[in-house]
C-alpha cells in the first residue's frame, strides 16, 4: 500500500477540499502548424493545428468551417483543432487564404 499523506478530513476544520487547478490551454504564436498523427487512434490519422492566436469561440467556429471546406469530421480539444484524413495541403491552402502563417510539421 502506497503511503499517501493528502489530508483528507480534520475534525478540526471538517472536510478538507483540494484547489482544482484549471487546464490551460497554450498560447498560440500565430504560425499554424499542421501534423499528421496516428498513434493511439487505431491506425486511422488526423490533422492536427495548433499555434493559432485566437479564443475558444474563434477557434470553434474556424475548426466548424474547415471540416465543411475538407467534407470530414473533426473536433476542437485544448485548443488544437483535429481534422479526420490526411488532408495537410488542403488545410494549408484554406489557412493560407485567411492570411495565417502556416507550417507543415512532420509527424
Amino acid at each position: 500500500m502506497a503511503n499517501d499523506n493528502t489530508l483528507v478530513y480534520s475534525t478540526d476544520s471538517g472536510r478538507i477540499t483540494q484547489p482544482e487547478q484549471e487546464a490551460e490551454r497554450p498560447e498560440g504564436d500565430g504560425i499554424a502548424r499542421i501534423q499528421r498523427q496516428t498513434s493511439g487512434r487505431k491506425g486511422k490519422g488526423v490533422c492536427l493545428i495548433s499555434g493559432i492566436d485566437m479564443d475558444d469561440a474563434g477557434l470553434t467556429q474556424l475548426a466548424a468551417e474547415l471540416k465543411k471546406k475538407c467534407g470530414c469530421g473533426g473536433s476542437l480539444k485544448e485548443g488544437i483543432i483535429e481534422i479526420q484524413g490526411d488532408k495537410r495541403d488542403l488545410l494549408k491552402t484554406l489557412l493560407e487564404a485567411k492570411g495565417m502563417k502556416v507550417k507543415l510539421a512532420g509527424g
